[in-house]
């Protein structure tokens, strides 16, 4: 048994080969160069007439034709697609995208399917949008807390590092993080560390940190191999003293590993006590901090009065109270968010 290429005539001339001298109706490995496919035949059992009504079965492959080895040429590969039952008019308008949602118990990897162009940039735009917003750049309302803020407090509480521990450096609690539950630079968690430290940033901050923190005129903190942290006693008291008492559900971290708290049970809206900031996708938030006894005085009006309005509340929370001081003067402005 020989390999032969099955190689088509280049020349539309006929096959009779005293017609056409240059095309031989016969097929042999050094006249033809394949581009498809290859062929086991039988050089001496196919007679010229099966090998002739074989290259005519296969006339719609385009092939390339050689010349003698020493006169070859040099040929690109062409590369053939075949055309679907119904073809889309590509005018920019559909794209084909994967759809991994699977396909049953076959083990495929999905199939593609075809979706409108401007469908698609905004679905995608939406989805990336909303993961910005939940995982990474706003707070969540119910704690005041993004997610590597709240992160870095529950590593924290597991590694002991409670108001009457001594401190421990700050590296081993962004080594901690990182491992367990914020897969990220280690630079984003020791910033976020240190400004949940700084008397200046936060009206009530969360940790009580030892060493050089940076200071108000935008100074760097030290190396965290350098710093040492432990957790506030007021951060104990507001966020993870019912920590342990199943009042919040706890999720897989990243890898199904460990698990963490989807949110710390806040006490008093720590989102009030200590403001927000953040730029997401499309939107941002800017909010003020408070004062901790007015905004505790707030909370007991609505506790007992909870359709108290904008104007009985200013009475116990006249307005924001920021870290590093200043006078709010008049309140017109608060008003107009009622």
């Amino acid at each position: 048994m020989n390999s032969y290429c099955i190689a088509p005539r280049t020349h539309f001339g006929p096959l009779n080969p005293d017609q056409n001298p240059r095309h031989k109706p016969w097929l042999s490995p050094p006249d033809f160069v394949c581009s498809a496919a290859t062929h086991t035949l039988s050089h001496s059992a196919a007679p010229p007439t099966t090998r002739l009504l074989l290259a005519r079965r296969v006339s719609e492959l385009r092939f390339l034709y050689a010349v003698a080895p020493h006169h070859r040429r040099r040929f690109f590969s062409v590369q053939a697609s075949a055309r679907g039952e119904e073809d889309v008019e590509d005018n920019g308008s559909v794209v084909a995208v994967r759809d991994g949602g699977g396909n049953g118990g076959d083990g495929g990897e999905g199939r593609i399917v075809i979706s409108e162009l401007h469908k698609e940039a905004t679905d995608a735009y939406m989805a990336y949008a909303m993961s910005v917003l939940l995982g990474r750049a706003l707070p969540d309302v119910r704690d005041g807390l993004k997610p590597v803020h709240r992160r870095i407090l529950y590593a924290m509480h597991e590694l002991g590092l409670s108001s009457r521990k001594p401190h421990k450096k700050c590296a081993r609690v962004v080594g901690e993080v990182l491992g367990k539950f914020h897969p990220h630079g280690d630079n984003a968690v020791y910033d976020s560390l240190v400004r949940m430290a700084q008397d200046f940033s936060l009206r009530s901050p969360l940790i009580r940190g030892h060493g050089n923190f940076g200071s108000i005129d935008a100074d760097p903190p030290a190396a965290m191999r350098y710093t040492e942290c432990r957790l506030e006693a007021l951060t104990e008291a507001m966020l993870l003293a019912d920590l342990e008492q199943d009042t919040v559900d706890f999720v897989p971290n990243f890898d199904n590993s460990q698990k963490e708290p989807s949110l710390l049970p806040a006490r008093i809206p720590n989102l009030l006590l200590n403001g927000a900031s953040g730029i997401a996708v499309g939107m941002a938030t800017n909010i003020p901090p408070h004062n901790l006894g007015e905004l505790v005085d707030a909370l007991s009006v609505l506790i007992h009065n909870p359709d108290a309005t904008l104007q009985e509340l200013l009475e116990y929370m006249p307005g924001p109270d920021f870290p590093t001081g200043g006078i709010v003067m008049g309140n017109i402005g608060i008003l107009h968010y009622d």
